[in-house]
């Protein structure tokens, strides 16, 4: 399964605690934030200012899977 840019923040966390460091590399440590609880990554991303193919590309580094277009989107173009 590769993480997606639609997922949300908090789900990505419960179901790979391992990227939590990513989000905190990334200035996102306020993963226990009301806002994490609703936002998917790309909003949380936006609104940190943070570049969401890189996000994306290391979040699935940590869970060992890759997203092949490098999108984020999760296709396997």
């Amino acid at each position: 399964m590769s993480i997606t840019k639609d997922m949300s923040i908090i789900e990505i966390v419960q179901n790979f605690p391992q990227t939590v460091e990513v989000f905190r590399k990334y200035g996102m440590g306020c993963l226990g934030c009301s806002a994490a609880r609703f936002e998917n990554v790309e909003q949380g991303a936006s609104a940190h200012g943070i570049n969401i193919d890189a996000l994306i590309a290391d979040l699935n580094k940590a869970v060992g899977g890759e997203s092949h277009c490098g999108c984020g989107c999760g296709c396997d173009k």
